[in-house]
């Protein structure tokens, strides 16, 4: 008698910046976690959407090769994918699309069901998971934070059978993400794109005294529009890269601080999820741990990574439907 194999789940994410793909297992832990970045060109901020598509369609393939190997050994029993950016109605992005088509061909190439969330929920998700207190914060209500370049957000996570069942908006920026000004002031001096883990390295060796920030935020509504034009100026004023990256991550830290006091104030005390790119950087998590009892993700599981699309995919399998 031939032994059945072991089931698995697929989750595919096309975000701006990274083509992924991610299998997790029927007792939910995630086996691959595969990235692919897409190319930008020196001296530039980002990507336009029709070439973010273009790239993603080019690094499809390969990670469906790498996804082949990964499934050999397993039965594919479902396949997840971000269809948008979040859980609001109009929510769109063109680069999903590359990831729509891929996750689409592999489920009735395999004739297994085929299920879409948001990107913001599997960064949830992820970030969760690699937390190691999924289990804890499932259990109520929690307040999670998604911040990278294309959105700093906090929301009010409602949790049901393991999963994330809504989502509320509760605090977001007015003007900048956190990701976009980092991004903005290290290319201007010089940095290659995307800048976060080189201002990270800069920052470290910063000396002397860092310019206290005078952050911007009212409410659970931040601004960061002013970060840029004033780390920029101390950057031109000083020559000095690393106190410049220092004050950067700093501001955006005490930003996201403030934030979670104004929102914890107003919707009670729970527990803090963070996620997204910008919270893989360490000077600013280790900032927010020091107020706050709050969860990270690693850092692989923070950027973008489809591990959590591959958890919901899992969970809704799981729940039948």
């Amino acid at each position: 008698m031939t032994q059945s194999k072991p089931i698995c789940f697929v989750g595919f994410d096309t975000s701006n910046y990274t083509t992924s793909a991610a299998v997790c297992t029927a007792e939910g832990q995630v086996i691959a976690n595969i990235k692919s970045p897409l190319p930008v060109e020196a001296g530039a901020c980002g990507l336009r959407q029709s070439d973010a598509v273009f790239a993603h369609l080019k690094n499809l393939p390969d990670v469906c090769e790498q996804l082949r190997a990964v499934t050999a050994d397993y039965t594919v029993a479902a396949v997840g994918y971000s269809a948008f950016p979040r859980d609001a109605k109009d929510s769109y992005m063109p680069c999903f699309l590359a990831g729509k088509t891929a996750a689409t061909s592999f489920a009735a190439a395999l004739g297994v069901p085929l299920y879409a969330f948001s990107h913001q929920n599997g960064h949830i998700m992820a970030a969760a998971y690699a937390s190691g207190q999924m289990e804890k914060l499932m259990q109520g209500q929690f307040i999670a934070f998604h911040v990278s370049g294309g959105t700093t957000e906090a929301v009010l996570v409602t949790p049901e059978d393991g999963s994330i069942a809504s989502v509320t908006l509760v605090g977001e920026t007015a003007d900048l993400n956190a990701g976009q000004a980092i991004d903005r002031i290290g290319v201007a001096m010089g940095l290659s794109f995307p800048c976060g883990r080189a201002l990270e390295l800069l920052a470290a060796g910063a000396s002397g005294k860092i310019p206290k920030p005078r952050v911007s935020v009212k409410g659970s509504v931040c601004n960061l529009s002013g970060l840029e034009n004033l780390a920029l100026k101390l950057y031109n004023m000083t020559g000095n890269k690393e106190l410049t990256a220092a004050y950067t991550l700093d501001f955006v830290a005490a930003t996201l601080s403030q934030m979670t006091e104004n929102i914890l104030t107003e919707h009670g005390r729970m527990p803090v999820l963070y996620a997204g790119g910008v919270m893989s950087n360490c000077r600013i998590r280790e900032r927010l741990e020091r107020k706050f009892h709050a969860y990270f993700g690693a850092p692989a599981f923070s950027a973008d990574n489809a591990a959590g699309t591959s958890l919901l995919c899992r969970n809704k399998f799981m729940k039948g439907e």
